[in-house]
């Protein structure tokens, strides 16, 4: 059996898909078929949706990925 290439998923994508996993109007495997994508990837995607939604509404800001260079 031949192996399919590595693809990459944009965010928009997986968003789409933990969403729709979320809303639990269909089964892993319906949005497996769906999406092509195997339902343990969903899972993950989920997952980390559900650990990322705190940052979401989060009063500090996010930390700049740039380090600041303090100049005297």
């Amino acid at each position: 059996m031949a192996r399919r290439p590595r693809r990459n998923h944009s965010p928009a994508f997986k968003a789409k898909v933990a969403l729709s996993a979320l809303k639990g109007d269909e089964t892993m495997s319906e949005l497996a078929t769906q999406f092509d994508v195997h339902p343990n990837q969903i899972k993950q995607w989920k997952d980390q949706l559900l650990d990322g939604v705190t940052d979401v509404f989060d009063d500090k800001p996010k930390a700049s990925k740039e380090p600041e260079i303090d100049v005297k």
